[in-house]
């Protein structure tokens, strides 16, 4: 009898515990609410399409960006830091504004991924229109065929573009 009741004491108090040993969110800063937004001093910039909001991550949804070190070449043949060119268009963007995002799923890292928006601005959108990005949405696609086709941002260099930027129809 004292071996049962030392048995199912042990088959309660496990499950107890390990809820209590394991962190409260599994997956990093997975989006609870569907609404972030920071204020001006609250934000601040990763890379290209990833921005902090206070303590939370998001990532940009529908792009992807060159990551920072990524080389591309100028017309003069000279290297240069894409990726760091597509986080300082990123920063333009939102220094001095109020960024807001909805969001709209996570990556595999738990991050949000967001629209989101800084005084009305598109970051996403922009930063595609503009050539600092690429679309992974169809919905940006035509963006990007425009900012392609007018040789803007990073597309201004065609055969020193990012690494898969030239291949892209």
């Amino acid at each position: 009898m004292h071996g049962a009741a030392l048995f199912v004491s042990a088959a309660i108090a496990a499950p107890l515990l390990l809820a209590l040993a394991l962190p409260a969110n599994l997956f990093g800063s997975a989006p609870t609410d569907r609404e972030w937004q920071a204020e001006a001093s609250e934000v601040r910039i990763v890379d290209g399409e990833t921005l902090g909001l206070g303590e939370r991550i998001v990532r940009l949804a529908g792009i992807s960006a060159p990551p920072r070190g990524d080389a591309c070449r100028g017309r003069s043949g000279e290297s240069f830091d894409c990726g760091g060119a597509a986080t300082a268009a990123l920063t333009r963007l939102v220094t001095g504004r109020v960024v807001s995002c909805r969001i709209v799923g996570q990556d595999g890292f738990g991050r949000g991924l967001g629209q989101c928006e800084a005084d009305g601005t598109d970051l996403g959108r922009t930063l595609v229109g503009s050539g600092f990005a690429v679309a992974t949405a169809a919905a940006l696609r035509p963006a990007e065929a425009v900012a392609r086709d007018a040789r803007h941002g990073l597309w201004a260099h065609p055969t020193g573009a990012p690494t898969g930027w030239q291949a892209r129809d």
